[in-house]
């Protein structure tokens, strides 16, 4: 019999806006002796690939951040034994979950220095692509730099902000998932070597990994966050606009404001579509635009 805390792959359900999940808020232990052999091996796969491939394009503090975790090829590593680490270095926490969860659970989790991760894997005929968050894109891409401290007060400061923005109505909280979407998800980080990758979205994938930095399609763009917080994003595609940070301390101060009069003020300023370039950019590259598709912007 299945229970409340019984691990399971995240349902779909059909809609008009097509296969949505079915969000659940199950806090799980994971489940590390039914992971197969199969499972460890598509870790060694993605892992390996991944980390051979952001040598010289994802950022110093993620890359020493995930060393200093402890994870590696060899197979699937173990939530609780992360834990001890992370814990030591910042009070984090890896909590174990079924899928996406509702946007209040997953604010209050970040407000509380939690981060859920997916507990299962794609299968290997997802190696290059799945739609849905897995463990990989969690761990690999989003946990590591949990151990840097000033991302990890932005990460805790971000959910206290979301659970305000909740409570304040949608534009509040669409114009929030837009800053988490460009900085944690899908960022880029300005170095003396040149940019960086440090976003989830783009280290957790070998496609983007290479788009976002030596592409000439996108536009690389200087971190602002009303600009952020106007932009709409894709994701069907990869992104067409990324946003660059000099430096983490940049993101943590942006954060520090009560954003509720930023919020008032934006409901007066239209969205931005995702490619535009607009007057007073930093403008790192303004992108060709090729192979870009029309609408798809949310």
């Amino acid at each position: 019999m299945e229970t409340a805390t019984t691990p399971r792959r995240v349902e779909h359900q059909q809609t008009d806006k097509g296969y949505v999940p079915v969000y659940t808020t199950a806090v799980v232990e994971q489940p590390w002796d039914t992971y197969t052999a199969d499972d460890h091996a598509t870790w060694s796969t993605l892992y390996q690939r991944q980390r051979e491939l952001l040598d010289g394009r994802a950022s110093k503090e993620f890359l020493h951040a995930q060393d200093e975790m402890g994870m590696s090829a060899h197979m699937i590593p173990r939530f609780d034994q992360l834990n001890e680490v992370l814990g030591a270095a910042t009070g984090w926490t890896l909590v174990g979950v079924e899928g996406l969860l509702p946007e209040l659970d997953f604010f209050d989790h970040l407000a509380n220095r939690r981060f859920p991760v997916t507990w299962w894997i794609r299968r290997p005929d997802q190696i290059d692509y799945i739609a849905e968050p897995d463990m990989f894109h969690d761990l690999f891409g989003h946990v590591p730099l949990l151990m840097n401290p000033v991302f990890a007060d932005y990460m805790a400061a971000y959910g206290r902000g979301g659970v305000k923005a909740h409570a304040i109505g949608p534009e509040a909280l669409q114009h929030l998932t837009r800053l988490y979407w460009y900085t944690v998800e899908f960022g880029l980080i300005n170095t003396d070597e040149g940019l960086r990758i440090y976003g989830a979205g783009i280290v957790s994938s070998k496609g983007e990994s290479l788009y976002s930095l030596e592409s000439a399609a996108p536009n690389r763009i200087g971190f602002d966050l009303e600009r952020i917080m106007r932009t709409r994003y894709r994701i069907d595609t990869f992104q067409k606009t990324y946003f660059v940070i000099d430096s983490f301390e940049q993101l943590m101060q942006a954060t520090a404001p009560d954003f509720t009069p930023i919020y008032a003020a934006l409901e007066a300023k239209e969205h931005l579509p995702a490619g535009d370039v607009q007057d007073g950019d930093r403008v790192f590259q303004k992108g060709t635009g090729e192979g870009w598709e029309d609408g798809g912007d949310v």
